[in-house]
């Protein structure tokens, strides 16, 4: 992992933390030391991220969004369904990622947030250059899920399990997929 991914990573890990992050924890789960995150915390404030730092972590001063990992499985044909259910209840779609077992996480960005998103996504896919992420793992996936609150998070998902698109973890797969424990 580069500088940019561990400070991306950073920043996610700030961003959908409820308290604050200690450095050490941040040290660990990027396998870095201390004085690494102090920096990528100086880089990340001189780039305009207004993080606080605290007696018992670093917080990010952002206006609060909630988020959510769901675990998904539908069709290739299914695809602008489950997608347009997530942004029609008011969800963004961060990214879409696999749990590989031989090659552990496998992230994309989409930040998808609107039918038109979707579908100029799904024209760029029709072009035949790339198969969906999904398709490496059987069509079992996961996308990162921003919405105003919980409510409309928990809207999401039960929409997502009505149409049967919701998947159950297995044991096997870790369940902070951004610290990778």
């Amino acid at each position: 992992m580069n500088g940019e991914q561990r400070r991306e990573n950073i920043l996610h890990i700030l961003s959908t933390s409820q308290n604050p992050v200690a450095g050490d924890r941040l040290a660990k789960s990027m396998q870095v030391s201390r004085q690494v995150i102090v920096q990528d915390i100086a880089l990340l404030r001189a780039n305009g991220q207004d993080i606080v730092s605290t007696n018992r972590g670093y917080l990010l001063q952002c206006e609060k969004q909630c988020v959510r990992v769901l675990k998904v499985f539908h069709t290739d044909e299914q695809t602008e369904e489950e997608m347009s259910t997530i942004v029609d209840f008011g969800g963004r779609i961060q990214d879409v990622f696999v749990y590989h077992k031989v090659y552990g996480v496998l992230r994309a960005e989409m930040n998808i947030k609107s039918r038109r998103d979707i579908k100029l996504y799904l024209q760029e896919m029709s072009t035949g250059k790339s198969s969906l992420l999904k398709n490496i793992t059987g069509g079992y996936h996961y996308h990162t899920i921003y919405a105003e609150s919980t409510e409309i998070l928990d809207d999401i998902q039960n929409e997502l399990m009505n149409k049967g698109f919701l998947a159950k973890l297995q044991d096997y797969e870790p369940v902070d997929f951004w610290s990778g424990n």
